[in-house]
């Protein structure tokens, strides 16, 4: 997911990544790593990346459209990529930070999420948290994308995965987009850079996460 992200992200951008998006993160600095030299990160915990100020600010830059990047996910997803992160099955969760500000008036949000199943990606959402389109939805089976419709399409699925069980695992009816095919994989480059170099860079802000990592 995190080679995935970081193909998507442009040289020269001004990214925003949120304090609990740690496979967002290891993307974007890998970019910075291989193609992106001259992109500025707003992450806390990352050296070199822009302060992080406070959250007014932060809002302030978004809506003056400075912000070219971020990133969103949710409890659940709906077929336009709209998503919730209030509550789903009677269950109340933490809420949104701002997800319905940021997310029309960034330039592109690319959709994230560690699970993919038909709890996560819905016919209809049970509480809209925000909505907006994406560029693009990444999980751990594929990457999806909006079509001409609006409606979220399969882009490609992951080494593993089939478009029949990507699918299987939507809640929803999901078209194959115009070329889709298998996912690239990731590269013996973008391995041993997202492994030796930006791991050790996300260990200060995101600890657990790269404990878990060293632990595979």
């Amino acid at each position: 997911m995190a080679v995935v992200i970081a193909r998507e992200v442009r040289d020269g951008e001004s990214v925003g990544i949120g304090v609990n998006s740690p496979i967002p993160a290891a993307g974007a600095l890998l970019a910075r790593h291989l193609h992106a030299p001259r992109v500025s990160l707003r992450l806390r915990g990352v050296e070199d990346a822009v302060p992080f100020v406070g959250s007014k600010e932060f809002f302030d830059f978004a809506q003056r459209g400075r912000l070219d990047l971020f990133f969103l996910s949710g409890i659940q997803i709906d077929p336009r990529g709209w998503i919730n992160l209030h509550q789903a099955g009677g269950r109340r969760f933490p809420g949104a930070f701002g997800s319905a500000v940021l997310y029309p008036v960034v330039k592109r949000v690319i959709l994230f999420r560690t699970e993919h199943s038909p709890r996560v990606f819905v016919p209809k959402l049970d509480f809209v948290t925000a909505a907006g389109r994406p560029q693009l939805v990444v999980t751990p089976r594929a990457v999806l994308k909006p079509g001409g419709d609006g409606l979220l399409e399969l882009a490609s699925w992951h080494a593993g995965e089939t478009a029949q069980t990507v699918r299987a695992a939507t809640g929803f009816e999901l078209r194959p987009a115009s070329g889709a095919s298998e996912t690239r994989p990731p590269s013996e480059e973008e391995l041993v850079t997202l492994r030796e170099q930006v791991y050790p860079e996300l260990e200060e802000g995101f600890p657990e996460f790269v404990r878990r990592l060293s632990r595979r």
